[in-house]
């Protein structure tokens, strides 16, 4: 399935679940929620995926958790406050650069008007991270 396509199912379901839900629930009932409806949507989405990082022969298991991969190509991140912050999406694409995956999402179910949480992103640097930090890509299937 083209990578679009799949963006296009992710912002589509998560619009409706806004629209149905609105605002005021935790991040982790959209998370499951948001998991659930792109799952009967035929996409393959793993929830709270611990990604092990190693610095300098310092392994650091389970580092970050990156809230939903789907199809194990795009990393959603999910919010659930007023306003997301530049953090937000600093963290996101720390994530890709460390997995070297490149669609992100920073999806934000805390604004009244959904379209304003929605952030795309894109690693446009996929190899940028300093080869002396690595990211364990087992879990993301990487062979």
């Amino acid at each position: 399935m083209e990578i679009e396509h799949i963006c296009s199912i992710i912002v589509d379901a998560a619009f409706k679940i806004h629209k149905d839900i609105g605002s005021g629930l935790l991040e982790s009932a959209y998370e499951v929620i948001l998991a659930a409806k792109l799952q009967s949507k035929g996409l393959t989405v793993d929830r709270q995926v611990p990604i092990d990082i190693e610095y300098d022969a310092i392994r650091l298991p389970s580092a970050f958790r990156v809230d939903l991969l789907v199809e194990k190509r795009i990393i959603l991140e999910i919010k659930s406050v007023g306003k997301t912050l530049p953090v937000h999406a600093k963290q996101v694409i720390t994530y890709l650069r460390l997995t070297n995956l490149t669609h992100g999402f920073v999806l934000n179910f805390g604004t009244s008007l959904f379209k304003d949480g929605i952030k795309r992103l894109l690693n446009d640097r996929p190899s940028s991270v300093s080869s002396c930090l690595r990211a364990n890509q087992n879990c993301l299937g990487a062979t």
